[in-house]
């Protein structure tokens, strides 16, 4: 299978080696779009580069998933769709490659879209998948941003400074897209950063850099990660006072 055969440029998949994945699905799972936002920043600082693109429309409802005009220099109208984008990046200091998987949440076919990701990540050398979700709770936005999380055992649980999930209930793309891992043997792991509840709209909650240092200071009690930082940018977002 060829990254054509997903909808994604006509070319190879490229050689990676002990490959983390980062994933977010802009959605259920995504708090004032802060995960989504976040994996945006990284995509940005990382300078990331387009693998697959994954816009099948058997996926998505666009009457509730509309697809989105934009303009480019006042001039240029460009139809944007909703997608699955993959991406590839070795941040400065890494040892291994990361892949960022960034898209909206499908409508439909959950496994089959699962199964899809899983089958590029096997062929990028996917080791380990990482998956950010944003809730909202009882939290300040003057405070650091209160990260949990839902480990695929008791043992990466504890390796990872979380306590094991009670939750009962339902759940989005990302608890399905992370038990599809786990049972093709692929250790995975969701982290959830904390929104203010108070905040209602996407745009005026705290910066996604400051929730990348709150899902980076979890990943990194027991392992290795580029550092995040803040790239600054004219019009960026200022966080609620």
């Amino acid at each position: 299978m060829t990254p054509s055969d997903f909808g994604g440029p006509k070319r190879d998949l490229p050689d990676l080696h002990d490959t983390i994945v980062v994933a977010a699905f802009e959605g259920w799972n995504d708090a004032g779009d802060a995960a989504s936002d976040a994996l945006e920043h990284l995509d940005a600082i990382w300078e990331a580069e387009t693998i697959v693109e994954i816009d099948d429309e058997s996926y998505y409802d666009y009457q509730v998933n509309r697809p989105v005009i934009r303009q480019i220099d006042g001039v240029t109208r460009e139809l944007v769709w909703p997608s699955m984008r993959i991406s590839h990046c070795r941040p400065p200091g890494a040892d291994r490659d990361i892949v960022l998987m960034h898209g909206v949440e499908p409508n439909m076919r959950w496994r089959t879209f699962c199964a899809e990701l899983l089958t590029i990540a096997d062929k990028l050398n996917v080791q380990t998948v990482v998956i950010l979700g944003a809730l909202l709770a009882d939290t300040p936005h003057t405070r650091p941003v209160p990260v949990s999380g839902a480990a695929y055992s008791a043992e990466s649980a504890k390796t990872f400074g979380l306590e094991e999930t009670r939750y009962e209930g339902p759940t989005g793309i990302a608890g399905v897209f992370q038990d599809a891992c786990v049972q093709a043997g692929i250790p995975a792991v969701t982290f959830w950063a904390a929104v203010p509840h108070y905040v209602s709209q996407p745009r005026t909650r705290r910066p996604p850099w400051r929730c990348c240092a709150g899902w980076r200071t979890s990943w990194t009690s027991r392992s290795r990660w580029p550092t995040c930082r803040r790239r600054p940018r004219s019009g960026s977002r200022p966080s609620p006072r």
